[in-house]
């Protein structure tokens, strides 16, 4: 940092050491930030975090106000098990026409579809037929 340089505070990354008493998906997110399966020294997951006031802004923004505009294809991919699966769930069913798709992958965890979790968690034949089929 430069002198003079303002740093501004950091709000933390993925929380280490594990407590004991850490939500599943908090383990989850440890297990790919926290260990060479995902870590990275950029990474504010697997560091310190982004700054405090970070996306704060963003929280009253109606994100999905205009899902059911979209015309492009979409497709939603989510592991099943994954704590944010009802997000997608619900953004998916905002979206209109018959060029969406909604892909639950059974078993997977959030990070699973990062890279697969080591159990091969990652669609690859339905993303590749979804492009060819929209975008090919």
């Amino acid at each position: 940092m430069k002198t003079g340089e303002k740093r501004y505070e950091r709000a933390g990354g993925v929380v280490d050491p594990l407590p004991e008493d850490a939500p599943w998906f908090v383990r989850d997110y440890h297990d790919y930030y926290k260990t060479p399966r995902g870590y990275h020294p950029r990474s504010g997951n697997s560091t310190d975090g982004r700054n405090i006031t970070g996306t704060m802004s963003f929280l009253n923004q109606p994100i999905l106000a205009y899902a059911s505009e979209i015309e492009s294809a979409v497709m939603v991919l989510h592991g099943d098990a994954a704590h944010s699966c009802y997000m997608g769930k619900d953004a998916f069913a905002q979206l209109r026409g018959d060029n969406k798709e909604l892909v639950l992958v059974p078993g997977a965890v959030h990070t699973d579809l990062y890279d697969g979790g080591g159990k091969d968690a990652i669609p690859w034949d339905t993303l590749q037929e979804f492009f060819e089929k929209y975008l090919g």
